[in-house]
């Protein structure tokens, strides 16, 4: 009996072991299917409804991804108030607020609803109802392009938004009332639009807020009124940063025997008016500072006119009163940066930038050296402070011939070479390479025209990782030529410098100015940006056409 009793428990164990350890069946496909809308509630295309929530029925179990950012709702509601739950095969969307009359909704589900399984998304999935007797069908549609793309920027992260044109806020306030996300192409198309008047913005949507950081996120609008009444299409949107906060005087203070500006932002041009700058007085540039120095001490204050730009054209003007007094204060160390690592041909362009004004120079320590005995004087007339006032960078212009056999060259100066304004010496000897580049292995030249619009040009020929390599200012005319270039792979970019001050200017939201238009070389047969040139050849005839890709609204500044 004991044995019959110890089988049967033996028994009861093995099968209560069967049942608790259930897996799921080995091999078998994979699930690339993603989940099937059975039923929706509402309807989709609805009249008349007004739902407290929204459910929707798939053929399986689903999860949610990231819901709150990739399920885009128009027109605006407020989000925070919407909950959204996955339950088994099953979304509910509860909304917790009144919707608008007569108003087209649409729900753009994106990739957010996946299969639990595999995690394949839904695609093209929207859902559309109306509180009113009829569907709104308007469309707002158009391209996205980037002025100055990051190498990791992606398209899809940009936001356009449309403002009724009676809304109190606008991108750096509040999300849009009608908004799409842009594809990975550049590409928007904004559905379901009632009939009305708006402001059209788009955005690099970085902390997926719904709406633009008028410090730090690249953003563009379209300044006139969009009165959509019909389907508006080929719409151009250029994305491009600018604080678009205007430049202020903090505070200033003396700082050791000097005297310091503090700015909320750096700025872009600096006017200092007083007799004794370029003499007595000088001044060097920081991150949101503006440091004067003057070589001769007082205490008594001395009357500076400053005027600042930022990089959007914001401008302020102010009166500062200086003091340089003697302090116990350590001056900072006289530091030294080389643009060393260039490659020339025959002329030689060397850059040194300071971080304080230099006041002298020992040349007898300051040489080009070639070989380990051969070397080359720097005189005076070889050098040249880029800014009078500021005698931060100084310039060093050489030229190489071709009967001096080597590749590498190196600017030397012994520690105590340069004495900055506040008596310190660089303690660090300097020492920075250059490569001569051979002239059998350059290409001769790349040449073209710009057409389509009108000059001034900044034209810039761009390396593979995108860093400028040679540069032009064409004041009058459309014709450009870089000659002597090294091997490899370039795009040319064009800065269109309507405003003729030599650098690229960004939009200013609050005086409704686009920001300077920019456009690239793009090779009509293949359309591929990038030029590749080997040593002994030119290239000639490039056409650069500027012309807008724009619909019906104006984009002129």
């Amino acid at each position: 009996m004991k044995h019959i009793n110890l089988i049967i428990a033996v028994l009861i164990c093995l099968l209560a072991s069967s049942c608790a350890k259930q897996s799921t069946p080995m091999g078998g496909p994979v699930d690339l299917d993603p989940p099937k809308v059975l039923d929706m509630n509402p309807a989709d295309q609805s009249l008349n409804t007004r739902p407290k929530e929204i459910i929707l029925t798939f053929d399986e179990y689903i999860k949610l991804e990231n819901a709150n950012k990739n399920i885009l709702i128009t027109p605006r509601i407020n989000k925070d108030e919407v909950i959204f739950t996955a339950i088994k095969n099953t979304l509910v969307i509860k909304l917790n607020q009144e919707l608008e009359d007569s108003t087209t909704y649409v729900f753009n589900f994106q990739k957010s609803i996946q299969d639990l399984s595999e995690g394949n998304p839904t695609e093209n999935l929207k859902l559309v109802f109306s509180t009113g007797e009829n569907i709104d069908s308007l469309t707002f549609s158009g391209t996205v392009n980037s002025y100055f793309p990051g190498r990791n920027d992606q398209l899809e992260d940009a936001i356009v938004g449309l403002y009724p044109i009676d809304d109190t806020t606008n991108v750096f306030i509040a999300p849009p009332y009608y908004l799409t996300q842009v594809d990975s192409l550049g590409k928007f198309n904004i559905t379901n639009i009632k009939a009305g008047k708006y402001l059209a913005y788009a955005w690099k949507d970085d902390n997926n807020s719904l709406k633009a950081e008028f410090k730090s996120e690249a953003f563009d609008f379209i300044k006139d009124t969009i009165d959509i009444n019909q389907p508006i299409e080929r719409i151009q949107f250029n994305l491009a940063k600018g604080d678009q906060t205007p430049i202020k005087l903090l505070r200033s203070s003396p700082q050791g025997t000097g005297y310091t500006l503090v700015l909320n932002k750096t700025p872009v041009e600096i006017k200092l008016e007083n007799d004794k700058l370029g003499e007595e007085i000088f001044y060097s540039v920081g991150d949101k500072r503006i440091n004067l120095y003057s070589n001769k001490i007082s205490s008594d204050s001395l009357a500076i006119d400053l005027s600042l730009t930022d990089s959007v054209g914001f401008r302020t003007d102010s009166l500062i009163y200086a003091k340089f007094e003697e302090s116990e204060r350590r001056p900072e160390k006289l530091t030294v940066s080389p643009n060393s690592g260039k490659s020339f041909h025959q002329q030689l362009d060397i850059e040194l930038t300071f971080n304080k004004p230099i006041v002298e120079i020992n040349y007898d320590s300051l040489y080009l050296t070639y070989d380990t005995a051969a070397v080359i004087a720097i005189t005076p007339e070889m050098m040249s402070f880029k800014d009078s006032l500021r005698r931060d960078i100084l310039q060093i212009n050489l030229s190489i011939p071709d009967s001096i056999p080597f590749e590498l060259y190196t600017v030397k100066a012994a520690d105590s070479t340069f004495m900055d304004i506040e008596g310190q010496y660089n303690e660090v000897e300097l020492s920075a390479n250059y490569k001569k580049l051979k002239r059998e292995t350059l290409a001769d030249a790349i040449s073209g025209t710009i057409q389509g619009s009108e000059g001034p040009f900044i034209v810039e020929l761009l390396d593979s990782k995108g860093e400028i390599k040679r540069d032009t200012y064409l004041a009058t005319g459309n014709k450009f030529t870089f000659n002597l270039i090294e091997a490899g792979k370039y795009e040319i970019r064009v800065i269109e410098d309507s405003n003729g001050n030599r650098r690229w200017d960004p939009a200013n939201f609050e005086e409704k100015r686009y920001a300077e238009r920019t456009f690239n070389y793009i090779d009509s047969e293949s359309g591929n940006k990038t030029i590749t040139i080997r040593g002994g050849w030119t290239i000639e005839d490039l056409v650069i056409d500027s012309t807008p890709k724009t619909g019906k609204i104006d984009r002129t500044n």
